[in-house]
């Protein structure tokens, strides 16, 4: 689909511009320094005389991103919502329904993409609700070989990849937002590194839900222990809940995506600053509520607003948006997500 013909609420970021991840020092280099850095790792690999089992592992990753990265770039610009869950969930289930209208309206509604595992259960589910337009797919080689769902199998937009690693990374660097129904093992691990990569840093912040068919509690039960047991434990601070957001309600999960960006629009650290694009400019007294409510997390100075740094030539469709600049603790990421949530008038502190 042609990007003027998307609804302005799922066009993102052109990420051929965007550092990875957003703290990534910002240069206008042509990347031939780091072709060379590549080369000459090439040849300490051959000089350490590694074992080809390992270089087997290097080379297939390279092969696999390089390839993930040719399929997903024509649609970077589009803003794309990453659906975990089970691979065993059968049509006619609440949670394969509920997969399928989450997919129908974050495509046909907002002009969102949808990526999923490719494979069957809520993946396939996603898929049938997005239609084959908006559906890109990250399969996975298994010893029992999981094929491509049908609404997915032979589209070019489909990638099999060897590893996990390489499928996870893909998930949350090209997604705008993740959603997870009930799913097993893999499920969890894809939920909680998500809820990892966030609360670290190490991902630029998005929106999580964990979605809950109308009767269920899978979700429900996993942040009772959350509050019991890491809340409880002082292992995490009370301020991470806020990272992710539990739900029974289609609705209210896509009203937390879509309301993400209803005025933040995304963030890049520009030298010690952080910097947040904004589709509009923050009213003096909204500037004011942010000084005084989130002081907390500054490392030095205030909050101001100004317009694009220099440093930002790179991106000159997001030259025109507001910019909320400031030095960030780079600690309290969930009063970070807290802070995106006021500025979208979404919480009161």
């Amino acid at each position: 689909m042609d990007k003027n013909q998307l609804p302005p609420e799922a066009i993102g970021e052109d990420e051929l511009q965007r550092p990875q991840p957003a703290d990534e020092p910002i240069s206008t280099r042509d990347s031939q320094d780091l072709f060379k850095v590549m080369r000459h790792t090439v040849d300490r690999m051959q000089n350490d005389q590694m074992a080809r089992g390992d270089i087997k592992i290097l080379s297939r990753t390279l092969r696999e991103l390089r390839y993930a990265f040719s399929v997903f770039r024509p649609f970077r610009c589009r803003r794309k919502v990453t659906v975990f869950g089970s691979a065993r969930t059968q049509p006619g289930h609440p949670e394969y329904e509920t997969a399928v209208e989450l997919g129908r309206q974050m495509a046909a509604d907002h002009g969102w993409m949808v990526i999923t595992g490719a494979g069957g259960g809520i993946m396939e589910a996603g898929h049938k609700g997005a239609g084959k337009e908006a559906s890109m797919g990250l399969n996975i080689m298994l010893p029992f070989e999981q094929s491509a769902n049908p609404y997915i199998e032979g589209d070019p937009k489909l990638v099999t990849m060897k590893y996990f690693f390489t499928r996870k990374l893909m998930f949350v660097k090209e997604c705008s937002g993740v959603v997870c129904l009930p799913g097993g093992f893999g499920t969890l691990d894809e939920a909680l590194e998500t809820l990892t990569l966030m609360q670290t840093g190490k991902q630029t912040m998005i929106p999580l839900v964990l979605l809950d068919s109308p009767e269920g509690s899978y979700w429900k039960d996993l942040g009772l222990f959350i509050d019991k047991q890491l809340l409880g434990g002082g292992m995490i601070s009370p301020e991470d809940v806020h990272l992710y957001k539990i739900t029974n309600s289609i609705d209210e999960a896509i009203d937390e995506v879509i309301g993400f960006y209803k005025v933040y629009h995304s963030m890049r650290y520009v030298k010690d600053r952080l910097v947040f694009r904004l589709k509009e400019k923050l009213s003096d007294e909204q500037l004011e509520a942010v000084r005084t409510e989130f002081s907390d997390i500054l490392a030095s100075g205030d909050y101001t607003q100004r317009d694009a740094l220099p440093e930002e030539a790179g991106e000159p469709d997001l030259a025109d948006l507001p910019r909320l600049h400031f030095h960030f603790n780079r600690r309290a990421l969930g009063r970070l997500r807290m802070l995106i949530d006021f500025i979208n008038g979404r919480v009161k502190t």
